[in-house]
């Protein structure tokens, strides 16, 4: 984890005056391979600064659980003011609450509080929409593990499930939260991304229509993420295609297809040509997200992770005219 920032090698990494079209934005697992996961919400004005040094015009930020997200809300006036200084745009900003999949109607209400929370939270820094990962399957884990940024197969494959569970019936209720979710967001003119991850019901692109189809409402929307649905094996351009322009979002990193990482773009296996061919023919012009880093990926020097796949995203917009 590279938690310190190393000014004289930025100085020399980054030209000066260096700053990146605004459609690159930087996600937050920026911050989150600095400090760790969660990163303290009382570090976010830190965290804005630092991603704007890096010469970046558009930026995540998040809110993880509850208590997280409390701290985050407390101190939007500070959050937005330095926004506002740096001359940066927020499209997105995440609400990490995995309690609205929960299989227990109590957890699903407290968890739909807590997103109203968020979403004033995401309106009062400026952010088009608020981005959550898709609804886990609602496994039995233990009472006391604490939440995670993904799951591994392993635990996935050996957890149970609520005795009580009737399939067709948590259905139903999901969809309800999920639709009640969207309208809160589009309450404060927000759109509600889901994002893939491994063993949620959006882990592919065909996951996340079928929820949607059963959810109903035009305001939510998906979070293409190249990394993980390589390593699902997703044919990337396929997904694209069936999204086409609904999409607008999407987070950029590279993977092997072998485990969960999240690699500087051309470090891994991704056919990238195929994949601006297919943005280009489905009229893309959104943000591309650098999703770079995390425990899982092993990247010694984040910050050069971020400079690099922003200038690769600049040279592939010079060739394929995405935005």
């Amino acid at each position: 984890m590279n938690g310190s920032f190393d000014s004289q090698k930025f100085a020399a990494a980054q030209p000066a005056g260096e700053r990146f079209n605004p459609h690159i934005t930087c996600a937050f697992l920026y911050s989150i391979t600095r400090y760790g996961y969660p990163p303290a919400a009382e570090g976010m004005v830190r965290y804005v600064n630092e991603m704007a040094d890096l010469g970046f015009r558009s930026i995540e930020l998040e809110g993880i659980g509850a208590d997280h997200l409390a701290r985050v809300y407390a101190d939007r006036g500070a959050i937005r003011a330095a926004i506002e200084a740096r001359g940066l745009s927020l499209p997105v900003f995440c609400t990490v609450l995995p309690g609205l999949g929960s299989a227990d109607a109590a957890v699903r209400r407290r968890s739909l509080e807590t997103f109203e929370m968020g979403c004033e939270t995401a309106a009062a820094l400026g952010a088009g929409a608020v981005l959550d990962n898709g609804p886990l399957v609602p496994y039995a884990f233990p009472p006391d593990m604490p939440i995670h940024r993904h799951y591994s197969q392993e635990v996935l494959r050996n957890v149970g499930l609520p005795a009580s569970l009737v399939w067709g019936e948590y259905w139903k209720a999901l969809a309800e939260v999920l639709r009640a979710a969207c309208d809160i967001a589009a309450g404060y003119g927000l759109r509600y991304y889901l994002h893939p991850c491994t063993g949620s019901l959006t882990e592919t692109t065909d996951g996340f229509l079928r929820l949607r189809d059963a959810v109903g409402r035009e305001n939510l929307r998906f979070n293409f993420d190249t990394a993980n649905q390589f390593f699902v094996r997703e044919n990337l351009s396929l997904g694209l295609l069936k999204l086409g322009g609904e999409l607008d979002y999407i987070h950029i990193s590279d993977n092997h297809g072998q485990r969960v990482e999240h690699l500087a773009a051309g470090d891994g296996a991704i056919d990238w040509d195929m994949f601006f061919s297919a943005l280009k023919r489905i009229g893309f012009s959104g943000q591309l997200s650098i999703d770079v880093g995390g425990d899982e990926s092993g990247i010694e020097n984040i910050d050069e992770a971020y400079l690099k796949t922003a200038r690769w995203i600049e040279r592939k917009n010079e060739e394929y005219g995405i935005f």
